[in-house]
């Protein structure tokens, strides 16, 4: 008979790609061109990934079109009907037994990414439906990230990753923009060195720093 752990692991694989080809599909819905070095970071994948799930999503009649040469990168050129991604808590507390009891440390590791991911999206979509209780505090955080990028002043922020939780960042705030009716900033990631783009809702605590920024 098969262990079960076996099971949960490849359950915990498939659900973590299929959650990484529907955030991959996401970006590249804005219609912007994102190189495979870009997608590899947003996604925290390897670039050969980021190949597999363009392949998957072709399969699934999903064409993606490759740009070509040093500039080159993945444009989506047609529109696409995304689902509605939920999950309870229930779903991601299902698997503190099989933590808990796990001693294989990678496996562990495993499925503790796999709970973060799922609590994640749960976060998400409850945030999505407070979406009137959260204008205001929305609001804040966008005047005082486009108070930073006019002062060109750094900002220290608390923000939800799916996949890692909650980790502190300072972030040089470069540009404002909507994606799929949620506020982004386009931001220099001190952590990262590089730039990312943080959603507005997944920052959790943020401050203007007095550190300026070139």
């Amino acid at each position: 008979m098969k262990d079960n752990k076996y099971d949960i692991i490849d359950i915990g694989g498939f659900v973590s790609k299929i959650s990484n080809v529907l955030t991959m599909l996401q970006l590249l819905q804005s219609g912007r061109k994102y190189s495979i070095s870009e997608l590899s970071n947003e996604l925290e994948v390897s670039e050969r990934m980021i190949r597999v799930y363009k392949e998957d999503l072709e399969k699934a009649g999903i064409y993606i079109d490759t740009i070509m040469g040093p500039y080159g990168g993945y444009v989506l050129n047609q529109s696409v009907r995304m689902p509605v991604r939920k999950f309870k808590m229930k779903d991601a507390k299902l698997l503190d037994k099989y933590i808990t009891s796990e001693k294989d440390k990678d496996i562990k590791d495993e499925l503790i990414l796999l709970q973060d991911k799922i609590k994640g999206v749960y976060i998400g979509s409850k945030q999505e439906e407070k979406e009137l209780n959260l204008k205001d505090e929305n609001g804040k955080k966008y005047n005082l990230l486009t108070r930073a990028i006019k002062e060109k002043r750094k900002v220290k922020i608390l923000y939800y990753s799916y996949g890692k939780g909650e980790n502190e960042r300072v972030i040089d705030p470069a540009e404002m923009f909507l994606f799929q009716d949620g506020w982004y900033c386009a931001a220099f990631c001190e952590k990262k060195q590089d730039i990312r783009h943080f959603e507005l809702k997944r920052i959790i605590k943020y401050e203007l720093l007095d550190e300026k920024y070139e």
